[in-house]
């Protein structure tokens, strides 16, 4: 069985929106559920000031494309290629080829650039899961879960630092449930 990977969709400039509830949609209808996870928009807020007054935007990073993180299965891939807006996979030849997905530091930058998580939001993190961290000053390292805080998106967590544990706190957005 192949593991979830990010691929990037091309969809009519303008019409993410739609695209993205049409595909989460026909993901549900068509029980897709386990082969297609999260659909997301790459956007990012931004302030701008105009006449002196600040306002807040929403900003598309890459307008035209959207993120699918999925199981690549010939029904995942018939579905998402048939879904109104789409008009293909990037990374794809055409004439049939499968798209190659996008490589896990590519997906953590344009993650991290809209300030979400690499873990899906459904993934729970309970006191005693093992996790791995994937960014900051401890990546690499892997440790057990102390204490969670959801509101603030922050685990406490137990690492071998130099041979001794070691409490650390990590964001939820730099760590990966093992």
């Amino acid at each position: 069985m192949e593991e979830k990977r990010w691929y990037v969709v091309n969809t009519y400039s303008g019409h993410e929106s739609k695209v993205k509830e049409k595909l989460e949609m026909r993901a549900n209808s068509m029980d897709m559920k386990d082969n297609i996870f999260r659909v997301i928009i790459p956007e990012q807020k931004v302030v701008e000031t105009k006449d002196g007054v600040e306002k807040e935007k929403t900003r598309k990073l890459f307008p035209g494309y959207i993120l699918v993180e999925m199981i690549m299965s010939d029904e995942a891939w018939f579905v998402i290629r048939n879904t109104p807006g789409v008009t293909g996979f990037i990374g794809s030849s055409g004439k049939g080829a499968k798209p190659t997905p996008l490589q896990p530091f590519e997906v953590d930058n344009i993650l991290n650039n809209m300030g979400m998580s690499k873990m899906s939001e459904d993934t729970v993190i309970n006191v005693g899961d093992k996790i791995k961290i994937v960014d900051g000053p401890f990546v690499g390292m892997c440790g057990t879960v102390e204490t969670v805080d959801l509101e603030n998106k922050i685990v406490n967590a137990v690492v071998d630092l130099f041979g001794q544990e070691t409490s650390i706190e990590v964001e939820l957005k730099q760590i990966d449930k093992i």
